[in-house]
């Protein structure tokens, strides 16, 4: 027995607290800063947004969401990405194609351009949502001030601060970030405990969560009906919704590659950005003006009447908003994945509750953005914490919990909705 004792490996030694305590005031300022530029970036889009999209029609006597104004407005932000993709320094960054939530470090010249090529998109229409290009940001400003101020920090310590902050500032919460990080660590050779390499970045993203709570007010709770006790049908419901949103998503996945090559060949940004826009006007013709933005607005509306809309509109509305997913993803805008993947997710679960009226809205809701999020994010945790805030439900939480099993399966070890330079999908 003591032979045996004497063969296994040392525990990692814990991180004593006078090496933790010096990160906990970096760590704030990484929070606070990052959820203000979360917010100041967003709050200007919405400005925007109002004047494109409610005074200018208004101002020209064009309906707001006619069908000529969606296709103008969105070739024009086309247009507008395009130039500063075109002509301002760093051509606001990497292919966003082949970038995801753990951004590079950017030069300090790319990071005004990737922040007005984000907010006319999110402005402009086209279905994405800020976090992948203000993580990048924030990552940036981070390293480059953090580098300076505190010269002897470890450089990797920046870099995860304002990934953790950003995204406890987009959910409103540390959980998220928590989660994330967890998964990121998990199969890495760590240095002291868990808790001791998480200590710092949880109080970045607990920064970040509150800065953000306290001046905008966010809110992911859709206010659907909570189910009773969860019966077979509801389990059965489940599996089934997850498993198809999953499916679904990945037939995005597999043809995003494919999308993506379609634009390149124009080469030019301002030929790629502007058609790609003209394309994304044309598919939200069809889809109509909740296909449109990055969708946490737009599943508020659909949540708020889940009657509203028929299983046939129900689907219209997903295939649109994946379609304009992958399009403005491939084309070269500048923004993330997860906020317009929960609109389908919500869409598809919807229309399977108009569909089969005993499916109950709020299983069919968590379950397909749950199955959604697994294939376009390919980030377990993410999927499985954003899927059960948009009902706060204990009973929900318990069936996504089984119901991610199928779906992962469907999903892992095939290709990502992200590439590498030379254009091959990530596996």
């Amino acid at each position: 027995m003591a032979q045996d004792t004497e063969q296994q490996a040392p525990a990692a030694p814990a991180t004593p607290a006078r090496v933790l305590l010096p990160l906990i005031l970096p760590a704030l300022v990484v929070g606070v800063g990052a959820s203000l530029i979360f917010v100041g970036v967003s709050a200007a889009a919405e400005e925007l947004q109002d004047v494109l999209w409610r005074n200018l029609p208004d101002a020209l006597g064009v309906g707001r969401y006619s069908v000529l104004w969606m296709l103008v407005m969105l070739t024009a932000t086309g247009v507008a990405v395009g130039l500063v993709v075109w002509k301002v320094p760093g051509h606001a960054g990497p292919d966003p194609a082949t970038t995801g939530l753990d951004a590079p470090v950017l030069p300090p010249a790319v990071l005004p351009g990737l922040v007005l090529a984000t907010g006319l998109m999110l402005a402009g229409g086209p279905s994405l949502g800020p976090e992948n290009p203000i993580i990048a940001v924030n990552v940036g400003l981070a390293f480059w001030l953090g580098s300076r101020v505190l010269p002897r920090a470890p450089g990797r310590l920046w870099p995860m601060l304002a990934e953790a902050a950003t995204i406890g500032a987009l959910f409103g919460t540390p959980v998220a970030a928590a989660l994330v990080i967890s998964e990121a660590l998990a199969g890495k050779q760590l240095k002291g405990a868990l808790w001791d390499n998480v200590f710092a970045p949880l109080v970045a993203a607990a920064a970040g969560a509150l800065t953000t709570t306290l001046v905008a007010h966010p809110t992911f709770d859709l206010h659907l009906p909570v189910p009773g006790r969860p019966g077979w049908g509801d389990l059965l419901a489940a599996l089934v919704i997850a498993s198809l949103a999953a499916l679904l998503g990945m037939a995005a996945v597999y043809a995003f590659p494919y999308v993506h090559g379609a634009f390149a060949r124009l080469r030019h940004p301002m030929l790629v950005l502007p058609a790609g826009g003209l394309v994304l006007g044309l598919l939200a013709a069809l889809g109509g003006q909740l296909t449109l933005f990055k969708g946490l607005d737009e599943i508020g509306e659909l949540a708020s009447d889940p009657e509203g809309w028929s299983a046939g509109q129900f689907a219209t509305m997903t295939v649109v908003k994946l379609a304009a997913l992958l399009v403005a993803a491939s084309c070269g805008f500048r923004g993330g994945r997860i906020f317009p993947a929960v609109f389908v997710g919500t869409a598809f679960g919807l229309g399977a509750h108009a569909l089969v009226p005993a499916v109950h809205p709020s299983v069919g809701v968590a379950a397909g953005v749950l199955g959604m999020l697994l294939a376009i994010t390919r980030q377990g945790w993410v999927s499985l914490f954003t899927a059960a805030v948009l009902v706060a439900s204990p009973v929900i939480l318990a069936l996504l919990c089984i119901a991610s099993l199928p779906a992962w399966l469907l999903v892992t070890g095939r290709p990502q909705m992200q590439l590498r330079k030379d254009g091959s999908p990530v596996v």
